[in-house]
């Protein structure tokens, strides 16, 4: 059955033009690369690159050289100028689209390993599980170019030789940077939904306030996002990704009101939008101090033995809350003034008939 399947694979790829299959030179299983047991051409079941898990040290875009002029193959073809690549600019936006092992997908401890030093300039190779240094240079660059322009030309990264000398060789490359991108405050979004056609993302308060670092939302991306010559594509490929990224903390399904509404929203209020306002004890307190779990902020409950299951007459200090109790009430256990885990408003029902807080204080206000 296997062999069957592997010459059906040959015929639909068009890999019988070969002297010998893939397979067959490298001893390879068909597992190595594809997740089923019969891919075709239509389903071919490649498994996901595991390049990234070849990475062992972390570098910074500020370590990278500004420029690189890869020359390699055009002083030989005599065809095209050489390429000027703007390392650092591409490194600083890196961390949108998974790195900078992106690009160096291997690297082991102590040293960056040029691209040269794994993919062979020969054409013709043993080993064609990787590719060779120009199939290797094409494939880094051609993903994000087409995205970008919808279109694959040479020039758009090599000039044209025209039988003239090249100088890009001793050229001063000019220094490329980025400008800066500020974090916005809040983003008002007009949507088509007929429903709620405003979308009020406070950009500032997910990131201060939620905890949510830059790739919770921009992962997987690219110069693209902002850069693509064709806006239409663009922005129906935006309404999609906005409601992936929404959906790990909102019902993005049935709750579309959560996000979309007739005018503009204010910001998050603990209060409004749970019903449970905070303290000044807990108001300065950051989101994951009680909320755990990650991207999850519902099903919490309010009682404060929840978080606080410890605390005792013996070891708590009363007078953090701006009341320091008086030596009569200090014994007291906790449940005797807060009946039923109430905290929000002591109760002297327990013990007295004729008085009531706040009109009697059990102590000293310290605040």
């Amino acid at each position: 059955m296997k062999i069957i399947s592997m010459i059906i694979i040959i015929l639909s790829t068009g890999l019988f033009a070969q002297e010998k299959p893939h397979f067959v030179t490298q001893e390879l299983q068909c597992s190595t690369c594809h997740t089923c047991e019969v891919p075709t051409k239509n389903n071919p079941c490649v498994r996901e690159c595991i390049r990234e898990y070849l990475v062992s040290v972390k570098h910074s875009a500020k370590e990278a050289p500004e420029n690189i002029l890869i020359n390699r193959f055009e002083k030989i073809e005599n065809i095209y100028q050489p390429v000027h690549f703007t390392h650092q600019l591409h490194a600083e936006m890196s961390h949108l689209a998974g790195g900078c092992q992106t690009c160096h997908h291997y690297n082991p401890p102590g040293r960056i390993l040029t691209c040269i030093e794994c993919h062979e300039t020969g054409r013709k190779r043993e080993d064609i599980s990787k590719p060779d240094l120009k199939a290797a240079y094409h494939r880094q660059c051609i993903d994000c170019h087409r995205g970008w322009s919808h279109e694959i030309n040479c020039v758009s990264c090599h000039a044209m030789n025209e039988g003239k000398p090249s100088n890009i060789d001793t050229k001063p490359m000019p220094k490329t940077v980025h400008p800066e991108i500020k974090t916005p405050e809040r983003m008002v979004i007009n949507t088509e939904y007929a429903n709620g056609k405003i979308v009020t993302f406070n950009h500032k308060e997910h990131v201060d306030l939620f905890g949510l670092e830059c790739q919770s939302c921009h992962s997987q991306e690219s110069c693209i996002k902002c850069h693509d010559k064709n806006p239409d594509k663009l922005k129906s490929k935006m309404v999609h990704e906005t409601h992936e990224n929404c959906a790990s903390c909102h019902d993005t399904d049935n709750n579309c009101s959560s996000c979309h509404a007739q005018k503009e929203k204010p910001g998050f209020d603990h209060g409004q939008r749970t019903g449970w306002q905070l303290n000044k004890l807990h108001s300065k307190l950051s989101c994951s101090s009680c909320h755990q779990k990650k991207g999850v902020f519902t099903g919490l409950k309010s009682k404060c033995s929840n978080c606080h299951d410890s605390w005792s007459s013996e070891n708590f200090d009363h007078a953090i809350t701006g009341l320091r109790l008086d030596e009569i009430h200090l014994e007291n256990e906790c449940a005797d003034c807060h009946i039923d885990d109430n905290f929000t408003k002591p109760s002297c029902g327990n013990c007295h008939d004729d008085i009531e807080y706040p009109d009697f204080m059990p102590g000293t206000l310290t605040k």
